[in-house]
């Protein structure tokens, strides 16, 4: 919608994971780096967590853009299911036949095609994104996977996706067994203020035009301080300023429009409850701790609140094209006036030219911003 006014290629603020526009910050390299070793290192389990919107898919999308030699990868998104479902999905991905096994035929035929796979040299990687809704049953079938093995090696190395709560769900006494098997683990922080204002700025740039829109320092703190430094967040407030600057065809988002814009989204509410915003952490520092890498062990990290979280982030982005498509509307209530004005023309047009006092070359031309708001078609059609 507002791409051509700000000399744009693409939307910069897509809430799609795109590694495209993939934007690395100090917690991101070192969870990249670590990953990319455990791969190449075929490191046993995998263990990489983040708050809701962290940008976690897109680090893994990310990282299987990689050229990684001889690679045969499995990818699981849909983690609340049973035992013998997940053995189906993992089967299918990997391109085996599942209908009508049973859970152990299932097994016998993944074991069959590892062993196939190591012969052949290749290296079988199984993901399993969202594993926070995993049981502790459900994480033992996991790990009894990875028992799968020649006489020489593991043959199936296993990396598990998810929020925080599975930090939690790990750390139950039934699964020492498996945390004594992660051997990298990862955990993505915030952005910090410094790094949403570089967060952003790279965006646009990849989007086309790095000074597509100008983002004053008290605009940046408020990204920061509602945003907490959350990059899915940040990607939903920036696509709202960036509507309402097109609307009120500006390059430069003052802290006043910011404010309005959050106002409408009801972002406080919506997104943290109603809780105040963090306004203590240090420029430069983040709610959440470094990314933590170690070997055989689980390191504590604060959970906060990322069920509500995920499920107010769910909520927007389920209403979000409908907001857009209301957006007109309210531009319309909020420019009464511009757009009274313009009706008024077409309508003093069509009544010269029905007496023939004015020729149609001659006819006044409708405002530019209701023109490139609207369309031409549309105006035209309020005669």
């Amino acid at each position: 919608m507002y791409e051509a006014f700000f000399k744009l290629s693409k939307k910069p603020f897509e809430l799609v994971p795109d590694p495209e526009f993939m934007y690395l910050s100090r917690s991101h390299k070192k969870a990249l780096t670590y990953l990319d070793y455990g791969i190449r290192e075929r490191a046993g389990f995998i263990l990489l967590t983040g708050d809701v919107g962290s940008g976690k898919t897109t680090l893994i999308r990310n990282l299987l853009n990689k050229s990684y030699e001889r690679v045969t990868l499995a990818k699981v998104f849909n983690t609340r299911v049973t035992s013998e479902q997940l053995l189906a999905m993992i089967n299918d991905d990997f391109g085996l036949t599942v209908a009508g096994k049973d859970k152990v035929s299932l097994i016998r035929d993944l074991n069959d095609f590892l062993l196939d796979q190591y012969a052949a040299g290749n290296h079988p990687i199984l993901i399993i994104d969202e594993a926070q809704n995993l049981a502790a049953d459900l994480l033992e079938e996991i790990r009894m996977l990875s028992n799968l093995e020649s006489s020489h090696s593991k043959l199936l190395q296993i990396v598990l996706v998810g929020q925080p709560e599975l930090r939690e769900t790990l750390a139950a006494p039934e699964l020492l067994q498996l945390r004594q098997r992660i051997s990298i683990n990862c955990h993505l922080k915030a952005l910090s203020r410094e790094e949403v204002a570089e967060y952003i700025a790279h965006r646009m740039t990849v989007a086309g035009n790095g000074e597509a829109l100008n983002f004053p320092p008290d605009t940046l703190d408020l990204v920061f301080q509602y945003s907490r430094g959350i990059p899915r967040l940040v990607n939903i407030i920036c696509d709202f300023l960036m509507l309402s600057a097109f609307a009120e065809e500006v390059i430069t988002i003052s802290p006043e429009l910011t404010h309005e814009v959050l106002g409408d989204l009801d972002f406080e509410q919506h997104f943290w409850g109603g809780r105040e915003a963090v306004k203590s952490v240090p420029t430069g520092g983040s709610a959440l701790p470094d990314t933590v890498v170690s070997r055989g062990q689980i390191d504590a990290v604060d959970e906060g609140d990322s069920a509500k979280l995920s499920a107010a982030i769910n909520d927007v982005c389920a209403t979000l094209t409908q907001l857009k498509q209301d957006f007109g509307t309210h531009v319309v209530k909020g420019d009464e006036k511009l757009v009274e004005l313009s009706k008024s023309v077409a309508t003093l047009g069509a009544t010269l030219e029905r007496i023939g006092l004015q020729d149609s070359q001659d006819r006044p031309a409708e405002s530019g911003f209701v023109r490139r708001l609207f369309g031409a078609t549309a105006i035209n059609g309020n005669k």
